[in-house]
């Protein structure tokens, strides 16, 4: 027979967030994505293209974390720096003053980078890496093919002009997901304020991060600062509160103000408006399913997957989340048999579906104990 289990989870959910009628965010494309469920919460034509300017950045990390993590470059190996690196330390540039001729290590161009937002160390990274900053930027694209940015090409490193250096709000939100789930360690880079670098034949030279979200009471720890006079200003931005992530990507703000205030205001709205909530944890039993003949009379499922939805806060009457299987189940189950299914519906129309997985092994009874459970279950029904 079917058997139907629904968790206690009954919850209201807005498919179309109408809130959004009532709210905007003063740039030419915006998105907000909850980091767990993937859900967008807010978008103003974030397909649109853009130069991305310094937020190009973020995807210049990516490369050399990689890099770190299969071995192939490691913090404290050093670059010669070129003098096509170092005439980006002049004035008008973000730098973090580098010397010809000078050798500085992986470790401080990365933090260089995403602090001080050098474009000279952009540069001397991306010939440490590739030999020249262009075979970086095809390693570039390629990552960014990869992950799933389909509407972005990088020209350079650094995001400085290059009509050629474009992409989407959409894709750099892509990009930052990516950043954070695939190097957490690496990632809090970002939230440092500050970074002193210690150069040679000079004083040592302080710097702040650029990132205005960093120094409000917002639990900011992201990500990425871009300006140029054609796109004027733009912010890939992350905060972090009570164990919930929100992402805000937003380029064309007509101001330094403005997208400081109109991005606190947009992560702000996305926190308040919105309730994270987690169905399902990855290789964690959800609920237990009745076996038939087996050594256990019980034997947990779970999804192979984390499953959170993101709910509007003040609409929780018809999310219906329901574990679905044939049963009860025959032994022997072996460990990932899928045993049934975790539909989550609205409004009783279905929203989505994921397979349920059998959590460990339950061997079959030997014959004299099948015979037995057999005849109690003719006489008293109890399975």
């Amino acid at each position: 027979m079917i058997k139907t289990k629904f968790l206690t989870l009954l919850l209201t959910i807005l498919l179309a967030f109408n809130s959004n009628a009532a709210f905007d965010i003063k740039a030419r494309t915006v998105i907000l994505q909850d980091f767990l469920s993937g859900e967008i919460l807010y978008a103003k034509d974030p397909d649109k293209s853009i130069y991305p300017a310094s937020m190009t950045k973020i995807m210049t990390a990516i490369i050399a974390f990689d890099l770190i993590r299969s071995g192939d470059l490691n913090l404290d190996e050093k670059f010669l720096i070129s003098e096509n690196a170092w005439r980006l330390s002049s004035a008008g540039y973000s730098s973090m003053f580098i010397m010809v001729n000078d050798q500085v290590s992986v470790e401080n161009l990365l933090k260089g980078i995403i602090m001080a937002s050098g474009n000279d160390a952009c540069i001397a990274l991306a010939e440490g890496i590739a030999g020249t900053e262009e075979e970086f930027a095809v390693m570039m694209t390629a990552k960014a093919k990869e992950i799933g940015m389909e509407n972005t090409n990088f020209a350079n490193s650094s995001g400085i002009n290059n009509t050629e250096n474009v992409s989407t709000v959409r894709d750099i939100m892509i990009m930052s997901n990516f950043l954070i789930k695939e190097f957490p360690e690496e990632y809090k880079y970002f939230s440092e304020k500050e970074f002193t670098w210690d150069r040679t034949g000079g004083d040592p030279i302080t710097q702040g991060n650029r990132n205005p979200l960093l120094y409000k009471s917002l639990g900011a720890d992201g990500i990425k600062t871009g300006y140029l006079a054609l796109e004027k200003y733009s912010l890939a931005s992350s905060v972090y509160r009570n164990g919930r992530r929100l992402i805000a990507v937003a380029s064309g703000f007509n101001t330094k103000n403005d997208r400081s205030r109109q991005s606190a205001k947009l992560l702000t709205w996305g926190l308040t408006n919105f309730d994270l909530i987690e169905i399902a944890k990855i290789n964690t039993p959800i609920e237990n399913a009745d076996v038939w003949l087996g050594k256990k009379d019980l034997v947990g499922v779970y999804a192979k997957k984390d499953i959170y939805k993101t709910i509007p806060k003040a609409r929780k009457k018809f999310l219906k989340v329901s574990i679905i299987y044939d049963g009860p189940i025959q032994a022997p189950i072996k460990k990932d048999d899928i045993l049934g299914k975790l539909k989550v519906s609205y409004k009783g129309e279905l929203i989505e579906e994921h397979d349920l997985f059998a959590f460990e092994d339950v061997k079959k009874l030997n014959v004299f104990s099948r015979l037995l459970k057999s005849i109690n279950f003719l006489i008293w029904g109890d399975v």
